[in-house]
């Protein structure tokens, strides 16, 4: 049950990178959190684009445009490696859909939020993180 959202300055993004970035953050996001590779997970991980007006962000230094990557998993979820590679990933994705080179990584920041055990409620109910796990299970 993750989620995935991209801040971006409009007009950052190629029409292209624009057109797809969703569908790939929310496999990539899939892909490390071990989710199994089914229309049911699939349809968990949700996926949102935030483009902000010219101007809405800039630095202290210069109006070069800035992009934010916020997970939101389940405690738990993700160990320390699988959080390297998503964000490693992730960055990657962004500068490609951004037309940026690797030289350009610190402009992508990626920010994982764990959400406690206990706190994430769908349809009506709580689900645990070993509830997701046994459905993975019994899923994949």
């Amino acid at each position: 049950m993750p989620q995935i959202q991209l801040t971006v300055p409009e007009g950052a993004l190629t029409p292209e990178g624009a057109a797809g970035i969703q569908s790939t953050l929310a496999a990539t996001l899939l892909k490390w959190e071990g989710a199994p590779d089914n229309d049911f997970f699939k349809s968990l991980a949700w996926s949102y684009l935030h483009q902000m007006p010219a101007g809405a962000q800039i630095t202290a230094g210069d109006d070069d445009p800035r992009f934010r990557v916020d997970v939101t998993v389940p405690a738990g979820a993700l160990n320390d490696e699988r959080k390297a590679g998503l964000a490693r990933e992730a960055t990657e994705q962004v500068l490609a859909a951004a037309g940026l080179g690797h030289d350009q990584a610190l402009r992508v920041w990626v920010l994982i939020h764990e959400q406690a055990d206990g706190t994430w409620g769908a349809g009506g109910q709580i689900f645990r993180y070993a509830d997701l796990v046994a459905l993975a299970k019994g899923q994949g």
